[in-house]
């Protein structure tokens, strides 16, 4: 008898199938949150690819208007990136680029080689409760941006994205 280990273990993110790549996303939302980073000495908000050192990056509690808050998922999903251009579509190939990825993205725990969570989906018959009992999703803590004014996104801001349990 031969104990296959499963796909998350054996493969690199960049050797995974579509639907593999699919399945690591552990559903947290937290990819959705509306994020800055901080810099007394900017006058206009700018997008940006990187962190320049003195900078802070800030997650605030606002997540797209897309995100339904009790499931953690988009309900826009195929059409996001034509709905909300800003919207990134995290690859393989683009993961080490999109620095502002949670601690506890799976992606990121998978490339960093830190494995999946025990409250990762994948790990709990594909059900998010651990999940959501461990306090690692947007569930019940977030405004969607189209209910806030966004000029005071800084009166927002937010810590608990930055916990990373196992």
């Amino acid at each position: 008898m031969t104990d296959t280990a499963p796909f998350w273990q054996t493969k690199t993110l960049q050797e995974m199938t579509r639907s593999e790549w699919e399945q690591i996303c552990d559903g947290c939302g937290k990819c959705c949150l509306h994020k800055f980073i901080a810099d007394d000495t900017v006058a206009e908000v700018t997008t940006t690819d990187r962190i320049d050192e003195g900078e802070s990056l800030e997650f605030t509690n606002i997540v797209c208007r897309y995100l339904n808050d009790k499931t953690c998922s988009c309900t826009v999903y195929p059409k996001r990136r034509q709905l909300v251009p800003d919207c990134v579509e995290l690859t393989p190939e683009n993961l080490d680029a999109i620095f502002y990825m949670p601690s506890s993205c799976s992606y990121r725990r998978l490339q960093e080689g830190r494995g999946l969570p025990s409250w990762h989906p994948l790990l709990n018959k594909g059900k998010k409760s651990k999940m959501h009992q461990a306090g690692m999703s947007v569930r019940g803590k977030v405004l969607q941006d189209d209910e806030v004014d966004l000029e005071y996104f800084e009166d927002y801001i937010a810590i608990w994205p930055l916990k990373d349990v196992d």
